[in-house]
């Protein structure tokens, strides 16, 4: 019998919610809020509140994928849609949770103007891929 693979050390931490705390980053219509998942598993997973900050526009209609083991996705406010190959095109709204398995194909067509969503990814470090 093979040994488990040893488990990455995690801490106790909590984040409360500080306005301060979004920052524009990855992509320049959201700003992210960090909730300190990446630090306190030593990257393991990541999670964030995700805020659309601008509106849509169709450059940001971009086919891509995430090298990813694990990528939920909850909407806290408003609505986003998305299309996932051979799925369909999907408005999730509200209280709306999806799971993109890992590597799938993802074309986002839009969001309102006040979206939030929570998104959990394993692991905190990933690649993301535009497709032609």
């Amino acid at each position: 019998m093979q040994d488990a693979a040893p488990k990455a050390q995690q801490r106790f931490t909590v984040s409360h919610l500080d306005e301060a705390d979004f920052k524009v980053g990855l992509r320049p219509y959201s700003a992210y809020r960090d909730l300190g998942i990446a630090a306190a598993t030593n990257g393991l997973a990541t999670a964030h509140v995700i805020r659309m900050v601008a509106p849509f526009t169709e450059k940001e209609r971009q086919p891509h994928r995430h090298d990813v083991e694990f990528q939920m996705v909850y909407v806290l406010k408003g609505w986003f849609e998305t299309e996932m190959d051979g799925h369909g095109r999907h408005r999730m709204t509200q209280g709306s949770c999806w799971i993109q398995p890992p590597g799938i194909r993802h074309t986002v067509h839009g969001w309102s103007d006040d979206c939030e969503l929570l998104e959990i990814v394993l692991p905190a470090d990933f690649e993301t891929v535009v497709d032609p």
